[in-house]
């Protein structure tokens, strides 16, 4: 299970061949303008919510792979007025994908969701992708909340992907007490430094996780990193 950084919210997660793709923004942002969206591999997208910073390319990227997406009932509807499909899900429930190989399971997030032209996007969430006992959790965008406290004692995570920007989402001192509350040794940042209200110090914030003993992973836009290591 390989996890690629594509920039802000945006990981593609390649699980034996298959790309899982999780909330795509990458034209917009100047951070990623090495990414070339029609070279992005996708069998599957993931979409948190509909806020435009983690929606923007999932149109294009779809029709360009064939991908099918996943999102709940509302985020599908309006991309299947555009002639997509996909799975729809909700919180709480988990489907099997890939002849049952990979489970995903739709979590509860804390923030909000619309369109770019304020039409409602259902609810926000996160999701748990398991395959052999090897678990990421993506937060989505988020506050800190108890539910996370949850999670440990149905799945053991080893890759959080926690936004880290504050302002918007959690910031760095919250997706701590975050990785602490799902168990997670091991966390990925992501939603920072996009925008200049959500810039971060990276050296501040990779010391901060040290110091409680965990490991923050700040992942240069199209590297990858190796879960299958973190067993």
């Amino acid at each position: 299970m390989k996890v690629t950084y594509l920039g802000h919210a945006c990981v593609n997660i390649e699980i034996n061949g298959k790309y899982f793709l999780v909330d795509p923004f990458i034209s917009a942002n100047p951070l990623a303008k090495h990414i070339d969206i029609s070279a992005v591999k996708a069998d599957y997208i993931l979409l948190t919510h509909a806020h435009q910073d983690h929606i923007l390319d999932a149109e294009a990227i779809a029709k360009n792979t064939g991908a099918k997406l996943i999102s709940n009932p509302e985020i599908l509807a309006h991309y299947r007025a555009l002639g997509l499909d996909g799975h729809e899900m909700n919180i709480g429930g988990s489907h099997r994908f890939e002849n049952g190989s990979v489970k995903i399971k739709m979590i509860k997030a804390v923030h909000s969701s619309s369109f770019p032209d304020g039409k409602y996007g259902g609810n926000p969430a996160g999701f748990l992708i398991d395959i052999d006992d090897l678990t990421i959790y993506i937060s989505g965008d988020t506050a800190l909340h108890m539910d996370m406290t949850i999670i440990p004692h149905q799945y053991k995570i080893n890759l959080a992907i926690l936004p880290i920007g504050n302002n918007y989402t959690m910031g760095v001192r919250d997706a701590l007490t975050a990785a602490k509350f799902v168990d997670a040794y091991h966390t990925l940042g992501v939603h920072y430094d996009t925008f200049d209200v959500i810039k971060i110090d990276h050296e501040a914030s990779i010391n901060k996780f040290a110091a409680a003993h965990r490991k923050l992973h700040l992942l240069p836009i199209g590297e990858s990193i190796d879960v299958e290591q973190f067993r």
